[in-house]
């Protein structure tokens, strides 16, 4: 038997006047159902932001996960050392001194008979309190300068970018040598005081950069059109859309700042006993690194950690956060 032709005209009249109703309920809600509708006239996804793009990137980069979980771990034993470590890293025993590991000491004892582990531990309070607000003041001082400068341009600009020069021609190493020799405080501010000396004209050509570019933004301009002050200008159009490259590089430099510390401390220019850091522990175990090298290993490997710890994060934020990496 020959097959019939399709007739639209049969096939709905066929159905009645019910399905006809029913067919184009049907195509309606197909219509809904596919993502921006016919010609976009249908509801559309909401876009993201560069922030929800980067938090999404973030949370599948295995390279940050890692990082962010060993740096918790860090934060909460500085905040908390008493969780894993019961003794006194004060407390030192002349008799045991070099020893190696023993029941309840598995790191052994350093040259004065202190327990390794436990001063290993309490030294990380030390070590991320002085990187965290290093980097924080760096951060906050420099991003005003630079931004501020960026944003107005002119003779300030101009004084800024010689002044950054100037402060880029300084040796880290050799100033910090030369600044803490006259300092006598056992606390850790001149430290992050001379951090934040010598570390805002990095941060601060980057914010003048960001700012000087996102300005340029058409909706930076239709907001000036529209007569927006200068301070709601940088505040709510300009810092939301310059501040990324800040966040990273301060991210990474806040690594740099803990090997920083742990270098002027182990030149005896940086914290001084009786504190607690891993740049003294280091320096007092150079001179036994032959007799008893576990007094130097615990330290130094505590210190390589956190530094690659921040610096894998700083470098997982940086690719979430570059639109040109996507």
């Amino acid at each position: 038997m020959p097959e019939q032709p399709f007739e639209p005209e049969r096939a709905i009249a066929g159905t009645g006047m019910g399905g006809a109703m029913d067919l184009a309920a049907s195509e309606a809600e197909t219509l809904e159902k596919t993502p921006g509708g016919p010609e976009g006239t249908g509801p559309q996804e909401r876009p993201r932001s560069l922030w929800s793009d980067a938090w999404r990137d973030l949370r599948r980069n295995p390279v940050f996960i890692i990082s962010g979980l060993v740096i918790v771990f860090l934060v909460v034993i500085s905040l908390w050392p008493s969780l894993i470590a019961s003794g006194n890293p004060l407390k030192c025993d002349l008799a045991k001194a070099q020893e190696g590991s023993q029941p309840g000491h598995p790191f052994g004892y350093d040259g004065q008979g202190c327990d390794v582990y436990t001063r290993t531990v309490y030294g990380t309070r030390t070590s991320v309190t002085v990187g965290v607000l290093a980097t924080l003041g760096v951060a906050i001082f420099g991003s005003v300068l630079g931004g501020l400068a960026g944003f107005f341009g002119g003779v300030w600009d101009s004084l800024l970018s010689r002044l950054t020069d100037i402060f880029f021609a300084i040796p880290v190493v050799l100033g910090g040598l030369v600044l803490l020799s006259v300092v006598t405080s056992n606390t850790v501010w001149p430290v992050i005081g001379f951090m934040v000396l010598l570390g805002w004209p990095q941060i601060s050509r980057i914010a003048r950069g960001s700012v000087i570019t996102a300005k340029q933004n058409d909706y930076v301009q239709a907001a000036r059109a529209l007569g927006a002050s200068n301070s709601r200008l940088l505040l709510r159009h300009i810092t939301p859309n310059a501040v990324a490259p800040v966040i990273v590089v301060a991210t990474i430099a806040l690594g740099t700042y803990i090997s920083l510390e742990a270098t002027l401390s182990y030149l005896g220019v940086g914290l001084k006993p009786p504190t607690v850091s891993w740049g003294i522990d280091i320096s007092a175990a150079s001179q036994y690194i032959r007799n008893a090298p576990h007094m130097l290993l615990w330290p130094a490997g505590a210190l390589a950690i956190t530094v690659l710890a921040f610096i894998m994060l700083g470098d997982a934020v940086r690719d979430a956060l570059d639109p040109k990496l996507r």
